[in-house]
């Protein structure tokens, strides 16, 4: 790596030809020539990742004239056509781990753009050479893991951003200043929704052993996970449905559809969690549970204790076609959300709504919204989520702000993942041959643990195969 002293004169000279918060900053002509930086002095981004998402999270970052892209890492050849040809000299590689290890003297950060199994290995494997990471939603897989990464990005001092896009919207920004107002007093009850999973969900795992393709390494694939048999029915895109390797349709948009709602009231950990599934038939009036794939159609409660006084928020999660009810003072002809869900937040004053990422953000009743005038106290970012966190690195560690750092993003993945372990422990058998897991779940957030029901710590933390360490 470089030394110290070498690092911070180069990321000081970044600093002074970067992307401003508003525009772009030109280094004059007779320095580099109009708008030209050296590749030498740009922020070096390695993609893990190259393919689907990670693709269009390249592309994203290498808007900015500030960055360089110099690495690909992807563990199937197809995936990462377009990546390559769009970078060509970015170094390109099947293993992130090998990657880290050859090219740390010339990474700055890393975009992890992978399947949720393997968020939490890759991005630490980055934190802990010091190079900042950018992760998709969800922050990680497990809720050890989101508390894990929130810990390690404050002890190896490295910008960090989770890949929820809309935290970065105007229309979330808006709502904490409506909040901040006091327009619609303290929140009780938040509702969120979604019209996930649109992949294969409730069906069970696909069985049988295929031929994997040429192109794909399986075992880089499967990373932390267990070993099991290649499927096609897993890649490029179903894997979501199943625990093994996805969130299911909660760890996709929740963090996209409870952000709004997280964000502008202030919410921490949840201390309870409930739920309820409708899993599909295999013969008539014959449910058919599958614990190695996530339900059809779910239906949350989580409860978050009031602090200073304020009221308990309960937070009410439906997904799979199911839908909340809708609120009295929205018209019969006006939209509640979006196709792809929404949130609604009831307070103890008023309500407010929005779609998907936040966007179209209204008081209720609707007409409210046309006249409000409050302080606008919430800074904007209208330079976007992704370079914001570009921004950031170069300005380095705890100088700006972010939407979803890990100080936020991981209080919000454990409580969204909260979720996914009550989904999990919802058929659990006990000796007696009771469920016991359909009751209501107690979590000590401080020592992440359920306390009525130990059968349900399993799920807290998984078991990592040997050549994936995760200790902070």
């Amino acid at each position: 790596m470089k030394k110290k002293n070498d690092q911070d004169s180069r990321r000081k000279f970044i600093k002074n030809v970067s992307v401003a918060a508003t525009g772009f900053f030109i280094v004059p002509r007779h320095v580099l020539g109009r708008g030209f930086i050296a590749p030498s002095d740009k922020l070096n981004i390695a993609g893990i990742g190259a393919g689907g998402k990670g693709e269009s999270d390249l592309s994203e970052f290498s808007k900015s004239p500030s960055v360089n892209i110099i690495g690909l890492c992807d563990v199937d050849d197809r995936s990462s056509v377009k990546s390559r040809a769009r970078f060509p000299k970015a170094a390109y590689y099947k293993d992130y781990r090998e990657m880290l290890a050859k090219e740390a003297k010339n990474i700055d950060a890393v975009s992890v753009s992978i399947p949720d199994h393997g968020h939490a290995v890759a991005a630490f494997a980055a934190m802990q050479i010091g190079k900042h990471v950018y992760v998709q939603k969800p922050m990680t897989h497990d809720i050890y893991e989101a508390r894990i990464l929130t810990q390690a990005a404050r002890k190896y001092k490295v910008v960090t951003q989770m890949g929820n896009q809309g935290a970065s919207f105007d229309g979330v920004k808006k709502m904490q200043d409506w909040y901040k107002a006091g327009l619609i007093g303290d929140a009780v009850d938040i509702y969120c929704w979604t019209n996930r999973p649109v992949w294969p969900q409730g069906f069970g795992k696909p069985t049988g052993k295929e031929e994997v393709p040429k192109e794909l390494d399986w075992n880089l694939w499967l990373g932390p996970t267990a070993w099991e048999e290649y499927h096609k029915g897993f890649v490029p895109f179903n894997w979501r449905g199943y625990p093994s390797f996805g969130t299911g349709a909660l760890g996709d948009m929740g963090c996209h559809i409870i952000d709004p709602a997280f964000k502008t009231t202030g919410l921490g950990y949840p201390s309870e969690v409930e739920c309820s599934v409708v899993d599909l038939y295999e013969q008539m009036w014959t449910p058919a549970y599958h614990p190695d794939s996530f339900p059809a159609s779910s239906s949350l409660k989580l409860k978050f204790p009031g602090k200073g006084g304020k009221p308990d928020t309960y937070l009410h999660w439906v997904d799979g076609g199911l839908l909340p009810d809708r609120p009295q003072e929205l018209g019969p002809n006006e939209p509640m959300g979006d196709d792809g869900g929404g949130a609604i937040i009831i307070g103890t004053k008023g309500k407010m709504i929005c779609g998907t990422y936040g966007n179209n953000a209204m008081l209720l009743p609707t007409a409210l919204s046309k006249d409000i005038n409050v302080p606008q106290v919430t800074k904007r970012v209208p330079e976007g989520h992704y370079l914001q966190w570009v921004n950031a690195c170069i300005a380095g560690f705890g100088k700006n702000d972010l939407s979803s750092s890990f100080d936020y993003a991981g209080p919000l993945t454990e409580s969204i993942l909260m979720g996914n372990l009550a989904l999990r422990s919802w058929n659990i058998k006990d000796a007696k041959g009771g469920f016991p897991g359909r009751k209501k779940l107690l979590w000590d957030a401080e020592n992440m643990k359920i306390t009525n029901f130990d059968e349900a710590n399993q799920f807290v933390k998984r078991t990592y195969r040997d050549g994936y360490k995760f200790e902070l």
